[in-house]
């Protein structure tokens, strides 16, 4: 099957992709995953939204590629997708379907509201290129609560309160997510010591190598490609595990450098900041004299 991902377009391009009848409502609509009379296909498939996608699957018989990561679906686990990102579907043999459900909004749904606005500033729409969000029982039954509060206020005979409403549910089904996120970030121990173990690692041979005279200092999108984690995730992962940004953790290893160099060896400070990935030894003067509040000569000299 070819890799060029299916391109959606519409709510009800979809119904119809998943032998669906039509949504009740042409800019919003949730589906049970048990509904589908036309399951995905065995082999590769690659789908491109034009529209939000909010999904919880579990007990899946195929892999589901979101950004750089493979999942199985044992647990409870949404997926958060923002129009035009690509979502990746490997079936290995046909079989039943999953269990769950799917929330779809067109961005049209939104116009004119505050949360038309708003909705980019919720992270997990960027975190496709590394983190679902994994739900406990409880809160998997809070979302879904939500998720049937919205399909009830759609169903139902529209009026002018109707897409505030809803509005208000996709607030709180979003401010939830945000909460889950950030118990995500403390409880899945193993995972985030191995990130922050690797991220130590390369950062450490990155200074010690000749890649920082090559290519300067290294940066975030540097980070996220090497680490295979969306800057998004990784900035909200460190601040809320070490209260620093993404940035602020690369100046640190970058001083802690500094300082070895300049108390263990007799490089010059030019010498020290060319090492570093520092064109002028003004800005490796500066940078260091922010971090430190004392110049690298005078660090260097407090060793005298």
């Amino acid at each position: 099957m070819s890799d060029k991902p299916v391109r959606i377009k519409t709510i009800s391009d979809f119904h119809k992709l998943r032998g669906l009848p039509g949504p009740k409502h042409p800019l919003i609509s949730v589906i049970n995953f048990e509904d589908m009379t036309e399951p995905t296909k065995v082999g590769k498939q690659s789908l491109l939204f034009d529209f939000y996608m909010i999904s919880l699957k579990r007990d899946m018989e195929h892999k589901y590629r979101y950004g750089q990561n493979d999942y199985d679906f044992d647990e409870g686990v949404m997926f958060f997708m923002a129009p035009h990102q690509v979502l990746s579907v490997i079936r290995e043999e046909q079989g039943r379907n999953p269990s769950g459900w799917m929330l779809m909004i067109h961005p049209d749904f939104l116009w004119n509201t505050a949360l038309s606005t708003s909705i980019k500033r919720y992270e997990f729409f960027d975190y496709s290129v590394n983190e679902a969000l994994f739900l406990s029982e409880d809160e998997e039954l809070k979302m879904k609560q939500i998720i049937e509060n919205i399909k009830q206020e759609y169903q139902s005979n529209i009026d002018q309160f109707s897409q505030h409403i809803i509005i208000s549910q996709l607030e709180t089904l979003f401010n939830y997510s945000q909460r889950f996120y950030q118990r995500q970030f403390i409880t899945r121990k193993k995972v985030i010591h191995q990130f922050l173990e690797r991220l130590e690692n390369f950062l450490s041979d990155y200074f010690e190598g000749k890649n920082i005279i090559e290519h300067g200092l290294p940066t975030v999108q540097l980070l996220s490609e090497k680490l295979n984690i969306s800057p998004q995730y990784m900035r909200a992962m460190l601040k809320s595990l070490t209260g620093q940004t993404t940035q602020q953790i690369i100046h640190e290893k970058l001083i802690e450098k500094a300082k070895e160099r300049l108390s263990t060896t007799e490089l010059t400070i030019s010498e020290i900041a060319y090492e570093l990935g520092f064109e002028h030894p003004q800005s490796f003067n500066k940078l260091f004299k922010a971090k430190t509040n004392i110049s690298p000569l005078e660090f260097r000299n407090s060793f005298n």
